[in-house]
């Protein structure tokens, strides 16, 4: 790969070699993907949390192909476009206004640029160790960067971006006290960039709170958490209002989308030319074909099922290590969620950085590799399910764990 930068386009798609090789993907399909050796493994990385019904799914698939043999970028308005919106929006509540990108990047920086002129304030608050995209700006005081642990316990801020400690109330209130120009509370329903940290009860509700209180708007990053836990944005689940929702991955089944979701009177600024909007491939007919054959099929899935289906191999998993004396826990949901080598999981990032073991991390990925199970390598990663985690797949992932435990074990008398 001598003209590829780095090997790869994104840096997260960088695997560890097992023995020597390195697992270069040829296909995948359903819960699994099979590499260039013709071994098949059962996934959990689901690209990244983009494909909730499981790699390509026929539908969709089918969907897609027909709009791409349509004609995949007509430039000029095309009938599947306000057929995707409407597809989304039915979803969202009141936030009934839609506009399609192609990354969930774009989305939050549109959705940040809609805050900014709707409140005509500039500053954005997001979570330190939150992960919403890689723009300059909300890049800053991601999972890893110095900034996000607050270094010398100053507040760290750019021109533009001030930084909260998540799940940490008092810290929100002294950021209102200290500043009047926030535009908006950028947020996540789970850190999951950062290892799935969840938020205690009441916390969402309470930035919700602040945000009212100080003339700010509430945005909540779904691009990863939207249509995760139900057909619908999670945050309808803590019975939060928020201002603008971000969502993209599970909406498209792979397909590159996301979307912005918006109360009317903040999404006008893009329609009266107030706020610029613009993109080449920005609800393309291949994308909003995927996007409403997704909805569709999500609207029908048995997500409680699917959650306890999680819930049940997080505690397989917690007891299949313990059965080889080894103390883990997990954080976050059912079907996403992560493993800590502790006895409990962190409640914020100070305690998954003093958790955090990078080499046990990748020796359980490579352990789980030798079983045909594939998962993240990064002590921060998730293992996902999708509904195409059938029998076989969750049995592979039972015994996988089983071996990789006994594995690290040993690895570790020896």
């Amino acid at each position: 790969m001598a003209h590829l930068v780095g090997g790869v386009s994104s840096a997260a798609r960088v695997l560890p070699p097992l023995d020597g090789e390195e697992l270069v993907v040829v296909r995948s399909e359903g819960p699994w993907i099979w590499d260039r050796a013709g071994r098949r493994h059962v996934d959990t990385a689901l690209g990244f949390g983009g494909t909730v019904l499981g790699h390509a799914p026929p539908e969709v698939v089918e969907a897609a192909s027909a709009a791409l043999r349509a004609g995949p970028l007509p430039a000029f308005i095309h009938a599947g476009e306000e057929t995707a919106a409407a597809a989304i929006a039915t979803h969202c509540g009141p936030l009934s206004q839609v506009l399609f990108v192609s990354t969930g990047s774009e989305a939050v920086h549109l959705a940040c640029r809609a805050a900014r002129i709707a409140t005509g304030k500039s500053r954005i608050a997001k979570m330190a160790a939150g992960f919403d995209g890689w723009l300059d700006d909300v890049a800053f005081g991601a999972a890893g960067a110095a900034e996000a642990a607050f270094p010398g316990n100053a507040r760290p801020e750019t021109d533009r971006v001030s930084l909260l400690r998540f799940n940490d109330v008092t810290d929100a209130e002294r950021l209102f006290a200290e500043q009047g120009d926030i535009a908006a509370i950028l947020v996540e329903p789970m850190l999951a960039n950062a290892g799935c940290l969840v938020p205690d009860a009441g916390y969402l509700e309470a930035l919700q709170r602040l945000a009212r209180q100080h003339g700010a708007l509430l945005i909540m990053d779904e691009v990863l958490m939207g249509f995760r836990l139900q057909a619908g944005p999670s945050s309808q689940l803590w019975g939060l209002d928020p201002d603008l929702v971000m969502l993209g991955k599970a909406i498209g089944s792979g397909i590159a989308v996301a979307a912005v979701a918006g109360r009317p009177e903040i999404m006008r600024a893009f329609a009266d030319g107030r706020g610029t909007r613009a993109g080449t491939y920005s609800g393309n007919p291949v994308a909003c074909a995927a996007v409403t054959s997704t909805m569709a099929l999500l609207d029908r899935a048995d997500y409680p099922t699917l959650l306890a289906r999680g819930d049940a191999l997080r505690e397989n998993i917690v007891a299949s290590f313990a059965g080889a004396g080894i103390e883990v826990s997990t954080s976050g949901y059912g079907d996403v969620f992560s493993l800590w080598p502790s006895a409990t999981p962190p409640r914020d990032y100070a305690e998954a950085q003093r958790m955090l073991r990078p080499d046990w991390s990748q020796a359980l990925h490579l352990a789980l590799r030798r079983e045909g199970v594939l998962v993240m390598p990064s002590g921060y990663g998730r293992l996902y399910l999708s509904f195409a985690h059938d029998a076989e797949a969750m049995e592979m992932l039972e015994r996988g764990f089983a071996r990789a435990a006994i594995a690290m074990r040993d690895a570790a008398a020896a």
